[in-house]
């Protein structure tokens, strides 16, 4: 049973532990569309935009985690929520984007959300694709090689729903 994680709504106070954790994400580029080179500022600016609600879990006082959570498109998509989540290094493997997900999914219901749905999942990320499968998730469509992957070169993504 994986422990349990407090999670609460970001502050002004955690932003040097969500770089922490989104640094080495953003700098992997293995899994978020955004440059690699991308400062703090604009990292945090674009994990902070204006309409995402964020969020942090914390395990003993610590961040492990961070997830957004929005609308996925406004006026007649509105209704259907988006997220990005983000583990810290040390802490994978350990439930916690497990715990942000289940949480996500409820916070999305309780502000009125019928449904989630991740539009860019990429497919080479196979522990994220198991877990959201796991979570509920189903791919609706796969976007061919539209991910330049560091490594891998392109790669499809996926778009991923589930009803709430």
């Amino acid at each position: 049973m994986p422990p349990r994680y407090v999670i609460r709504p970001a502050t002004a106070a955690d932003a040097d532990a969500i770089w922490a954790i989104l640094e080495p994400v953003f700098r992997a580029g293995e899994t978020y569309p955004v440059p690699r080179d991308i400062s703090r500022a604009d990292a945090l600016a674009y994990w902070h935009s204006a309409d995402h609600a964020v969020f942090v879990a914390l395990a003993d006082a610590a961040v492990v985690g961070t997830y957004y959570l929005r609308p996925n498109h406004q006026g007649g998509g509105a209704h259907v929520a988006n997220c990005g989540y983000a583990t810290a290094p040390q802490a994978t493997g350990r439930g916690v984007a497990r715990a942000m997900c289940a949480h996500s999914l409820e916070e999305a219901r309780r502000r009125g959300f019928t449904a989630m749905q991740f539009n860019f999942v990429i497919a080479s990320n196979e522990r994220a694709v198991r877990l959201w499968r796991s979570c509920g998730f189903t791919i609706v469509g796969t976007l061919p090689g539209v991910f330049r992957h560091p490594t891998r070169g392109l790669v499809d993504a996926y778009v991923m729903h589930r009803q709430l």
